[in-house]
């Protein structure tokens, strides 16, 4: 049975049943992380070296990741439930548009902006690939009501889409907005269709699926000019430094938001990139990023109100669903049988 295009399995509901009561303050036992490589993970992309694949259609990063990735999305129910009230959050809907590679979707959770710059009296174009920067103190994960995203030992900060119910208040806090929202997929369906989120956020989770097993994230594996480059933290930020001081150039990621595990190396400053590139939805800046985590908190205190009161109906909602599938809960636990949990 494909679970992913079936429906949500019972397992499924279970963990979004502990998120909900986690977010509500009740302790609940955590089922056991995945474990990746040991040690903290950080990644240098290095602008000097991308060159946008000029020989290829598409960035060869964005290739692998769509081809890594794009699985992980389910088909969204047709129609897809219209959200109440109407006037207020939109439907999103990106599986007719997996194509689109200029911006971040849920479908593309890497890109490559081009800027035109000035660098030592000469016009050249620098490429940039962006995708999530897996913040040290992530406050997308701070303000996640349903517990659905989480930061990892590594330094990935992986939401997900098992818990998530689609709020999208993961993106609304996140400096660069880099969430995106797939509407007619997830949990939220099977409780409040027209109320309760709205889908399901994805963005890019590292690979850690490869880095578990000893691989490289997809984007870091093919690029042809290694302007990515994914290792232990203090040798990364070493490398960027010294590649920063050789060259006379800047660096991002640092110390914006707080600190980031994602390092880029610039021959111009990013103000001046900031100003070059195409920015808005999907498509982030490079502007001066503080901790927002005095924001994030009231956010936080909030939104927790809402879980606390979400509880009752969304095990309602739970109810409703496991009595529609009354029928096939024998057939599905017969086919998990042998399987064992995360």
């Amino acid at each position: 049975m494909n679970k992913r295009k079936e429906g949500i399995s019972r397992r499924s509901l279970f963990k979004a049943g502990a998120g909900l009561a986690a977010a509500a303050g009740i302790a609940v036992p955590r089922a056991a992380e995945a474990r990746s490589r040991e040690g903290r993970l950080a990644t240098l992309i290095d602008l000097n070296l991308c060159d946008g694949c000029p020989d290829r259609a598409v960035p060869a990063c964005v290739t692998a990741c769509k081809s890594a990735r794009n699985g992980q999305v389910p088909k969204p129910v047709e129609p897809i439930p219209s959200p109440f009230p109407v006037g207020g959050k939109g439907i999103e809907d990106w599986s007719k548009k997996q194509d689109v590679h200029d911006r971040l979707t849920p479908y593309n959770r890497i890109f490559v902006q081009k800027a035109e710059v000035e660098v030592d009296g000469a016009k050249r174009n620098l490429f940039i690939p962006r995708r999530c920067m897996h913040c040290d103190n992530p406050a997308c994960a701070t303000i996640c009501p349903f517990t659905a995203n989480h930061k990892y030992e590594s330094g990935a900060v992986v939401i997900d889409p098992d818990l998530c119910f689609g709020g999208a208040k993961c993106r609304t806090v996140c400096p660069w907005e880099i969430p995106q929202r797939q509407s007619g997929v997830g949990i939220y369906l099977h409780v409040l269709p027209t109320l309760a989120g709205n889908g399901v956020m994805f963005k890019c989770d590292l690979c850690i699926d490869r880095l578990k097993d000893g691989g490289l994230p997809a984007c870091v594996e093919s690029c042809p000019r290694q302007a990515l480059l994914i290792g232990p933290r203090e040798k990364i930020f070493s490398l960027a430094d010294e590649r920063a001081r050789s060259t006379g150039g800047f660096l991002y990621g640092k110390k914006e938001n707080g600190g980031t595990s994602t390092l880029y190396v610039s021959p111009v400053p990013f103000d001046v990139l900031d100003r070059a590139v195409v920015t808005g939805k999907g498509r982030p800046g490079f502007k001066p990023v503080k901790r927002r985590m005095e924001e994030t908190d009231g956010l936080g205190r909030a939104v927790l109100v809402s879980p606390v009161a979400g509880v009752a109906v969304g095990v309602a909602g739970a109810l409703g669903y496991w009595s529609r599938r009354k029928e096939r809960v024998k057939e599905e636990e017969e086919n998990q049988d042998g399987r064992t949990n995360p």
